[in-house]
């Protein structure tokens, strides 16, 4: 009989093969395929590639030992991403546990019962006299209770439903990991570049220092105005006030770059060197829009979702139709605990059953209708995650389309008035010109030295941010659920 009952089960779980659910179709892409920016669209550099950023890991872009350091250090301790990958744990057991509604659960079940009672309650049996009787129940058996025939598809659904939420948690801890590459690879940049402007605003005040000296000297020999000393002691305390400013500022920057890793960082992957040296890929191949933000980890999770709503329309819609449920068992009854197993013991049920909605009071009708409420909010989700992803790409090459323009212009600024300063001090010194003129000159130079670390800076960081905008700094997704 046990025999019989697994061969009528395994035929019965063959029937449960279709689905209601509609078929997932990716929506097309709510952007132009090309972007914006023209030199990224007519230059083979950066469109028709075989490989784009995507396809970089994050050590081919952040070339830097130390900042390469700072990053693994992270990966290892962000707070972030460890709730992240812990969620990847929990949507993967809750996609098991409801897979594993597709299968008969099959329980092993013992009871054993004793009871004494008066003769006299078994009159109407035949039962006569004023004494007991004790009376003994054992039985043992294997069954199934209660599992579903998925003839209609709601539990599969339900489980389609389970393996893309599972699905879309894995791409969005691929997005936190791209993030946290990012934002770390920025938060080390950003302390490299006020490690500079502390540097500079030092070597600024050892200078205005010494030719406050000279002015207070001169002034004393009347052989400048007291404009020309106020205006030196003005530079000077300005100076002073940018090193106490950077000073603060380096350490709120170590601050941040120890939030973001989760540890500190040790002395030894700190910035060195200042932001100049810092090693980063100069380019980045971007790509066709088409391939980049289908490759997208957000996108990507928005494109999961969408097929767990398909999937929730699958089952809301099973919920019309009857369902089928089956309890069977086999085992074996005897008033005899030691003759429990003997021959002619064994006993078995199968109890078939099924239930139609008649009435319901419309709740599976509003049951269908938010499921494709759902599938349509899922559809303007998926579309707004791409024009969000097409945007932060564009905004990304239009600064890197420029950023070397301008890092050049800042660069031959800060020459110009190197130049103008020492001509300036020439002219001072052979006293053809005041010392107001050598004061400008220099302040000149150093808001343009202020003006070409910061334009370093944002170079830098756009690149990491415009990596992640690509997709680049996570590796791809394993196979399978």
């Amino acid at each position: 009989m046990l025999r019989t009952l697994t061969l009528t089960l395994l035929a019965a779980s063959a029937l449960s093969a279709c689905t209601m659910a509609p078929k997932t179709v990716r929506p097309a892409l709510a952007v132009d395929n090309a972007w914006p920016i023209a030199q990224y669209n007519n230059t083979g550099a950066n469109t028709g590639q075989a490989a784009t950023a995507a396809d970089l890991g994050w050590r081919e872009v952040f070339e830097d030992p130390r900042l390469q350091g700072t990053i693994d250090l992270a990966l290892n301790n962000n707070r972030d991403l460890r709730v992240a990958v812990l969620n990847i744990e929990k949507a993967r057991a809750q996609y098991r546990v409801q897979r594993a509604a597709l299968l008969p659960g099959v329980d092993a079940t013992a009871t054993g019962s004793k009871s004494s009672q008066p003769l006299s309650t078994l009159a109407g049996a035949g039962g006569t006299g004023t004494g007991k009787v004790e009376i003994e129940n054992y039985t043992a058996g294997v069954g199934v209770t209660s599992w579903e025939l998925d003839l209609f598809g709601r539990v599969r659904s339900l489980k389609d439903a389970a393996l893309q939420s599972y699905l879309a948690t894995r791409e969005t801890s691929r997005s936190v990991q791209i993030s946290l590459i990012a934002q770390t690879a920025n938060a080390w940049l950003t302390l490299a570049a006020d490690q500079d402007l502390l540097a500079l605003a030092r070597e600024t005040l050892d200078t205005r220092n010494n030719t406050l000296d000279l002015a207070e000297k001169r002034f004393a020999a009347g052989a400048i105005s007291q404009l020309e000393l106020r205006e030196a002691q003005t530079l000077t305390e300005s100076a002073r006030a940018d090193v106490a400013t950077y000073v603060a500022q380096v350490e709120q920057d170590k601050n941040a770059l120890r939030l973001v890793v989760g540890a500190d960082v040790p002395a030894d992957l700190l910035p060195a060197g200042g932001l100049v040296t810092a090693q980063i890929l100069a380019d980045l191949p971007a790509g066709i829009p088409s391939d980049v933000l289908t490759r997208r980890p957000d996108v990507l999770a928005a494109e999961h979702d969408l097929a767990g709503a398909n999937a929730n329309i699958g089952a809301a819609r099973a919920a019309f139709f009857p369902r089928i449920t089956l309890t069977a068992s086999a085992g074996a009854a005897s008033n005899d605990l030691d003759s429990l197993f003997d021959s002619g013991h064994g006993t078995w049920s199968f109890a078939p059953r099924i239930s139609l909605p008649i009435f319901a009071g419309g709740a599976n009708v509003a049951g269908l209708d938010s499921a494709k409420a759902s599938q349509k909010i899922a559809v303007a989700s998926y579309e707004k995650a791409v024009q969000t992803a097409f945007r932060e790409v564009a905004d990304g090459l239009a600064v890197q389309s420029t950023i070397n323009e301008r890092v050049g212009s800042q660069e031959r600024l800060v020459a110009a008035a190197n130049d103008s300063v020492r001509l300036s001090r020439a002219r001072y010194d052979a006293g053809i010109d005041s010392s107001l003129n050598l004061l400008d000159a220099q302040r000149t130079l150093y808001t343009s030295q202020k003006g070409l670390i910061g334009a370093r800076l944002v170079r830098a960081t756009n690149l990491a941010t415009l990596y992640k905008a690509l997709g680049g700094g996570a590796p791809a997704a394993p196979n399978g659920g």
